[in-house]
């Protein structure tokens, strides 16, 4: 496994990502955390678009993306909101496990004994 081929640990990698952000961001303090944040919403939106090119939903562009491009996209929006969320507190991991367990529980019910 070398450093670069995306099979290190998820969270190895949205550390690495989050530190690699914070040595090049323009922003500090609470701004640059809502710039971070605010980042999901582009990368939302670029979800969209993809749909809709894969959909051919825009008559004067017709289709222009593949459904492998929402799968992309849709990952950008996980590692967006996983560094967004280690920016938030060094403890994501954590914090997203325990989140993870309460809407699993919620939605599917406790496991059977």
């Amino acid at each position: 496994m070398t450093e670069l081929d995306g099979s290190a640990d998820l969270w190895e990698s949205i550390a690495r990502l989050h530190a690699w952000l914070d040595a090049h961001r323009t922003h500090e303090g609470a701004e640059g955390l809502l710039l971070r944040v605010l980042k999901l919403s582009e990368e939302v939106g670029e979800v969209a678009q993809a749909v809709i090119g894969a959909t051919g939903q825009n008559p004067r562009k017709g289709t222009t993306h593949r459904w492998e491009d929402v799968q992309a996209e849709l990952c950008d929006v996980v590692i967006t909101a996983l560094v967004a969320l280690r920016t938030l507190t060094p403890d994501a991991r954590e914090v997203f496990t325990a989140h993870l367990t309460r809407v699993t529980r919620r939605s599917l019910g406790s496991p059977a004994p």
